[in-house]
């Protein structure tokens, strides 16, 4: 499919359909990946609460859109730490459905995550990257201007193996 056919928007966070797919991709990334180490995905309810929390603090949540009208991924800038020193830099996430990766929606949301955070006054984005061996999401963040800081090694433990967390820090002035 080709990428000008996919829209972003600000996600429906007390949507129930957005909330819904939202979830279901989520919840594939646990389920089989180790982007996330979250081991059991969280309730379309929980996942609604922790993104409202990021809506509240002035943060943008987006979706975007498939040419058959579905969320095709979506994307969100939350508090990188939760002391007042660091309110000037945010924290990335990016989630896109397993059936449509490689196909630039990444690098969209990352884009228009980018300049929101501008927008609002952050000087810093953060990538805490699970598994040093995500290429995709290493690759897609230098790309984006984002350099590698540091790799705390075997910090997570999942699918019966301990995990590297990659940062990668973006400079916004």
């Amino acid at each position: 499919m080709a990428r000008d056919l996919f829209i972003i928007r600000d996600a429906a966070v007390a949507d129930l359909s957005d909330i819904a797919q939202m979830a279901e991709i989520y919840a594939h990334h646990v389920r089989h990946g180790t982007a996330s180490f979250e081991l059991e995905p969280p309730s379309p309810a929980a996942l609604a609460d922790r993104l409202y929390k990021c809506c509240e603090a002035g943060l943008p949540v987006l979706v975007i859109i498939s040419p058959k009208k579905h969320i095709a991924g979506y994307a969100y800038l939350s508090a990188f730490h939760h002391r007042a020193a660091f309110n000037h830099t945010v924290e990335d996430s990016i989630y896109i459905d397993h059936n449509l990766t490689g196909q630039g929606l990444g690098k969209m949301l990352l884009t228009a995550l980018i300049e929101r955070a501008r927008d609002a006054g952050k000087r810093q984005i953060m990538a805490v990257i699970g598994d040093s061996d995500n290429q995709a999401s290493i690759g897609l963040h230098r790309a984006m201007g984002f350099v590698p800081i540091g790799i705390a090694r075997d910090i997570g433990f999942k699918f019966g193996r301990f995990l590297d967390v990659v940062y990668m820090q973006r400079d916004l002035r």
